[in-house]
């Protein structure tokens, strides 16, 4: 590969004005930056691309050919160099991390400005109440397919189905009111009800039924599985909703 790497490469990929294909730009993009000299054929018209797939005896652009022979597109070119390939059907944690790491730094942001100083208990609470916001924004950016995969396994969805469009608006509002530090009085006992239901139902349905499911809890098309993850979130908004009112009423 290392002489492959250090040559030239062929590729074929579509560039009408209509469409710009992102995956041929990716891979003429990751070609050059693996050493090769890229001999770049631009399809500019359908009948240049149907023309370029009857001979070439395919039936996607783009197409690299690498030593004379073909490797294929961009996935191919990845497996081709060594590079890892993305598994679509694959579980991830990945949007979890990246979600709870934004809302870290934006928790430290927010005690910066306002509190003038980083570690305290109010950073916390900042930073638990803007992931529920987070987590709320995913759901919401595509209600219908959150609230289909929800169905596989929360409780009380299953029995009224409108609950499922109804939690992330609920998640979303109790955020946004315990980083307000505003009605206390409806964002805890809401944060209570939705963490309860959702600890029970993923508890019920990963340790009790032992099913295997993806979580909904960074929306529908989540790859994130259900279980650890699932419960902890629910269980740290049981937490805030019982800290929040004990703080400004109690304490």
């Amino acid at each position: 590969m290392a002489d492959d790497q250090a040559g030239r490469a062929k590729l074929y990929r579509m560039q009408t004005d209509e469409h710009l294909c992102p995956f041929g730009l990716k891979t003429k993009d990751l070609l050059e930056r693996y050493g090769f000299e890229v001999e770049d054929h631009t399809l500019t018209s359908r009948d240049a691309i149907d023309a370029f797939k009857r001979e070439a005896g395919v039936d996607t652009t783009p197409q690299a050919y690498i030593g004379g022979a073909r490797v294929g597109g961009y996935e191919d070119v990845r497996a081709f160099l060594d590079l890892s390939v993305v598994d679509e059907d694959a579980t991830s944690y990945l949007p979890v991390i990246a979600l709870f790491g934004v809302a870290l730094l934006m928790a430290l942001a927010i005690a910066s400005v306002a509190l003038e100083t980083l570690l305290t208990i109010r950073t916390v609470e900042f930073f638990v109440a803007t992931a529920m916001v987070l987590l709320g924004l995913q759901k919401l950016k595509d209600l219908e397919s959150f609230s289909t995969m929800f169905l596989n396994y929360d409780l009380l969805a299953q029995r009224y189905v409108r609950y499922g469009y109804v939690y992330p608006f609920a998640e979303t509002l109790a955020g946004l009111l315990m980083l307000a530090g505003v009605l206390i009085w409806v964002a805890a006992p809401l944060a209570l009800f939705i963490g309860s239901i959702g600890a029970l139902s993923v508890f019920k349905a990963v340790y009790v039924d032992g099913r295997t499911l993806k979580c909904a809890c960074v929306g529908g098309d989540s790859k994130v599985p259900l279980g650890f993850v699932s419960l902890t979130e629910n269980l740290i908004m049981i937490a805030m909703a019982l800290w929040m009112p004990l703080r400004m009423y109690v304490l």
